[in-house]
């Protein structure tokens, strides 16, 4: 290849079966894709910063190898502490290695397996997709920036999140996520929260769960918006209010293939910009991950990254 690829490389993803393949892994895809360079995490958020080396140090490519959370970790090096990009026309690409790749479900593809990314990495066909940006409070009480790729969203995801990340995924995506929404949904009552939506009114909102969307899928495959598009210029804003845990074992079907949006209790819209705030805490989920709570504002950034995938 004549540009210069690194993979960002976290062996802990999929239980710890990354760590234990990568040597083959690499192999294939060196047949495929010529020499490129490895880091390799050993703590959380430590993705972001071997990305942003990656990138000054003149990788044109550089690809996330893990799941939801490391590609949003290194997504997040891809922009300087000012928002501009650390190196103007870098690409992203991923190797989903992850429980729950609701990104790649999100971008379209069925198969994320090595060959096929290393075959996408050869052919080097770009897109431009849009990138999310939230400022949040920290469970330290100060404000923090955050990007993300596909979707982010507050009330019972941010606590299921926690519920997840903190248990073992050796089941899979799908009852990982399954065990820890039992566990949200019982500990969780709807928050009332003031929403505003672009420029219009605030709101006051019964909250379960408001997804800003950039993608389709959250939650280890629920299509959480089934009209999502990741290049529109626009967030699909799906809004549950008074669902329980009832909701969600007798409507699984539903919410899993987007039928949900017909439900009595759910709304959806569009909007560039959403601001929320609540008197009490409402935890964030962030591509998977729960970094914080509201208040919150969320914008999109049109055409923000370019991808190989």
């Amino acid at each position: 290849m004549d540009r210069k690829v690194v993979f960002i490389v976290n062996p802990k993803s999929g239980n710890g079966a990354t760590g234990r393949q990568w040597r083959s892994l690499a192999s294939g895809l060196r047949a495929q894709v010529g020499d490129f360079g490895e880091l390799f995490t050993t703590r959380p958020q430590e993705a972001t910063a071997l990305a942003r080396h990656a990138l000054e140090g003149g990788a044109d490519v550089v690809v996330a190898v893990g799941g939801d959370g490391t590609i949003n970790e290194v997504l997040n090096g891809f922009f300087a502490d000012d928002g501009t990009p650390v190196r103007q026309g870098a690409a992203l690409s991923v190797l989903p290695r992850g429980t729950g790749s609701d990104f790649l479900r999100s971008l379209g593809f069925a198969s994320g397996d090595a060959a096929s990314i290393g075959a996408r990495l050869a052919a080097g066909r770009r897109r431009q997709l849009d990138v999310g940006l939230v400022t949040y409070e920290r469970d330290d009480g100060r404000l923090e920036r955050r990007y993300f790729a596909n979707v982010a969203s507050f009330g019972t995801s941010g606590l299921v999140d926690r519920y997840v990340n903190r248990a073992t995924k050796v089941l899979g995506g799908k009852a990982s996520f399954t065990i820890g929404a039992v566990r949200g949904l019982l500990a969780y009552e709807d928050r009332r929260c003031r929403v505003r939506f672009d420029d219009g009114p605030w709101e006051e909102l019964d909250i379960t769960c408001l997804a800003v969307a950039n993608g389709r899928f959250f939650g280890g495959g629920m299509m959480v918006a089934p009209d999502a598009k990741m290049d529109d210029g626009l967030f699909d804003v799906t809004i549950w209010s008074g669902f329980g845990l009832s909701d969600f074992v007798f409507q699984r079907g539903r919410i899993y293939d987007g039928r949900h949006v017909e439900l009595k209790g759910t709304r959806t819209l569009r909007a560039k910009r959403i601001e929320a705030t609540c008197a009490e805490e409402c935890l964030l989920d962030i591509d998977g991950e729960a970094p914080g709570r509201l208040p919150s504002t969320f914008e999109i950034l049109p055409g923000a990254l370019d991808l190989i995938a």
